[in-house]
């Protein structure tokens, strides 16, 4: 089985079965994300104890590599500390948008696949806005949209 037959069953088993979806009845932490060229919205919510990230669910309207990356993100961030969360922000994000191709990255397990969306430029929108609410919601800014990202004249998710 090759790669890009890997990413697209992950993509699809993501979409139709995602992992924490739903909402937390009283979060520590809470952020909105949207794309505004494409309209992917999805709410995030955390729960954060000592510094971790405890418990964690998504919810929203998006396409089926959003949801798949809100999936796969939140399946990986919990447990982890706030510091951890952020160091695979950073992580998965310098994977979808670096024009070098890294090789090496089994570090990101699972999420390692998400990389062939680096292939469909207009769709790396849809995979980072998971992270980038991730972050919002993190460091309590609420609100997080992928227009703030560096690569937005790049980029541009217009079509689903």
């Amino acid at each position: 089985m090759n790669l890009k037959s890997i990413y697209q069953e992950v993509i699809l088993d993501h979409n139709r079965k995602p992992r924490n979806y739903g909402s937390l009845d009283c979060p520590t932490h809470h952020a909105t994300g949207h794309n505004p060229l494409c309209g992917d919205r999805i709410d995030l919510d955390i729960n954060m104890l000592d510094g971790h990230i405890e418990e964690i669910a998504f919810r929203g309207e998006s396409c089926a590599i959003c949801k798949a990356s809100s999936s796969m993100m939140t399946s990986a961030v919990k447990g982890r500390s706030r510091q951890e969360a952020e160091a695979l922000i950073r992580e998965f994000r310098e994977m979808l948008v670096s024009k070098e191709d890294n090789n090496d990255l089994d570090h990101l397990g699972r999420l390692k696949v998400l990389a062939g969306v680096r292939d469909l430029p207009t769709r790396v929108k849809c995979a980072i806005l998971p992270w980038h609410t991730l972050h919002a919601a993190i460091n309590s800014t609420g609100e997080a949209t992928t227009e703030a990202d560096d690569h937005s004249n790049k980029l541009v998710a217009n079509n689903h």
